[in-house]
């Protein structure tokens, strides 16, 4: 399946591999499970809108709840709030459930916590609902120029 993550990948001669689970829950706890994963190496990507910058993403493990103040910060905001789950189609091209770091309708700044570079390799959403890649977290920086910091609360 190639995706508009895996295309960048791809053209960046990243290594990475691609996984798909029939989904049904749409949740970071379900592609663990159905991928043999601990948890900790599966990430979410959450979409938020920062009050000065606008739309940032913030990539982080399904065991980690984010901290809105500490994404704000680091992104040059003073707060920063989830986007409602009906602007996310709208604003990355992505649906809720498949929404890859890499990719979106418009190349928004990427922040990945920093417990990714515990793992030789994270899993994130392709793009697609029920696609997943795996790749070394340093691959998922360099395709997305991300930003590495703690997200977590």
């Amino acid at each position: 399946m190639k995706t508009a993550a895996v295309q960048i990948l791809e053209r960046k001669r990243l290594a990475y591999t691609l996984h798909e689970y029939e989904e049904e829950e749409l949740s970071a706890d379900e592609a663990a499970r159905k991928l043999s994963l601990p948890l900790a190496r599966v990430f979410k990507t959450l979409v938020v809108r920062g009050d000065r910058t606008g739309i940032v993403l913030a990539c982080l493990p399904g065991t980690g709840a984010l901290d809105l103040k500490k994404l704000a910060r680091a992104s040059g905001n003073k707060r920063a709030d989830l986007v409602p789950v009906e602007e996310i189609h709208r604003l990355t091209g992505y649906l809720r459930g498949g929404v890859s770091p890499l990719g979106s309708r418009k190349p928004y700044p990427l922040y990945l916590d920093e417990s990714a570079l515990l793992h030789d390799t994270i899993g994130v959403s392709a793009g697609m609902r029920g696609l997943e890649l795996l790749l070394a977290p340093a691959a998922l920086v360099a395709a997305a120029h991300a930003t590495v910091l703690l997200l977590t609360e």
